[in-house]
């Protein structure tokens, strides 16, 4: 599976703030952005040092966050801050240039936390790491490469797979949909339960008027706020749905609202009369979460911090680390099974 970035592809591994990063930040791009930062806090009287460096980063930036001598001299210019400005328009000329699909990809990677898988530390003793085949592939994905190896869904032998693995990762034959919902819901009850919330796994069905198979609840926790059980009800939705793509391109997060409407639609019935509140966790495949979600682990965050004995900034690091290298392996491996069915039958 080995494959060069091209042009694009090699920028969008650059872009740190915005979409993650796979590779650190090179001198070779010719960036002076450090280089400008250091002279400008180190007090340093030798200004001329600076014009080409000058010159280089106003050319990779809009007029309006161009800098001079003088905006050097009299401000303590910060990198962070200088690289932000590069890779802001980086990102705004990449959007610009992108299909409808992409654009949902780019808008969906860029959320907070979303790229989190990318800072967890790996620890196969702990199971928070990716396999070198895991990785290689995920990346693929995140970038926007083709991953569907010119093949047809061995589930689906009629539906030729897309190269940005949406048909690999919303496929209902075969379990990978099942488990990677399973294995998310896991890691929040196991979250939960280190809060000492507690929490009871797939509950409802059979319960309340309607006795049909409907169960509002992945997870119930029976005292989350207030002294009121929330239901929890996990979804994984695609940005590159038909039928919510066009909006997933010009709007950040808006497949996982969609989803969370839907949820409510369906459950909220049924959560009332049994006197639980519904809550649904959203999240797109490439790791937007939704309004609502993100609210709930404020909420759990700040009682993980208690039982751990840590900042709430630090719990709530860990909590989405583990959501996101639960969701990217689950897509990951999903995608290594089409491709292992490819180049098994040879292609």
């Amino acid at each position: 599976m080995h494959q060069q970035f091209d042009k694009l592809h090699g920028l969008q591994s650059t872009l740190l703030e915005q979409v993650g990063t796979v590779k650190g930040f090179s001198p070779v791009d010719g960036r002076g952005e450090a280089y400008l930062a250091s002279i400008s806090s180190s007090g340093c009287d030798k200004w001329n040092l600076l014009v080409e460096p000058i010159e280089l980063f106003n050319g990779l930036v809009p007029a309006e966050d161009a800098i001079t001598l003088e905006t050097l001299a009299t401000s303590n210019m910060r990198q962070h801050s200088l690289s932000g400005k590069i890779e802001d328009q980086q990102f705004r000329q990449l959007f610009h240039i992108s299909s409808p699909a992409n654009r949902a990809r780019l808008l969906s990677i860029s959320s907070r936390h979303a790229a989190s898988w990318l800072t967890v530390v790996p620890s196969p003793g702990l199971n928070l790491h990716l396999e070198p085949n895991e990785f290689q592939i995920a990346v693929k994905w995140w970038l926007g490469m083709d991953v569907s190896f010119g093949s047809c869904c061995p589930h689906c032998p009629d539906h030729r797979l897309d190269p940005l693995g949406h048909h690999a990762l919303t496929c209902k034959h075969g379990g990978d949909v099942v488990l990677r919902h399973n294995s998310l819901r896991d890691v929040f009850v196991e979250f939960c339960h280190r809060a000492c919330l507690g929490g009871q796994v797939e509950v409802g069905s059979g319960q309340g008027h309607d006795r049909l198979n409907s169960r509002p609840a992945d997870v119930l926790v029976k005292n989350w706020h207030l002294g009121k059980p929330a239901a929890f009800d996990l979804t994984i939705t695609s940005p590159l749905n038909p039928t919510t793509l066009t909006e997933a391109g010009v709007k950040c997060g808006s497949s996982a609202q969609v989803a969370e409407v839907r949820k409510h639609a369906a459950n909220d019935g049924k959560c009332k009369e049994l006197g639980w509140v519904c809550i649904p966790l959203a999240v797109e495949s490439y790791g937007c979460w939704g309004m609502e979600a993100q609210e709930s682990f404020k909420h759990l965050a700040a009682r993980l911090a208690i039982q751990m004995g840590c900042s709430r900034s630090q719990a709530t690091t860990t909590l989405y680390q583990r959501l996101s290298l639960s969701l990217v392996r689950a897509n990951a491996r999903a995608l290594l099974f089409r491709a292992r069915v490819h180049l098994e039958e040879g292609g």
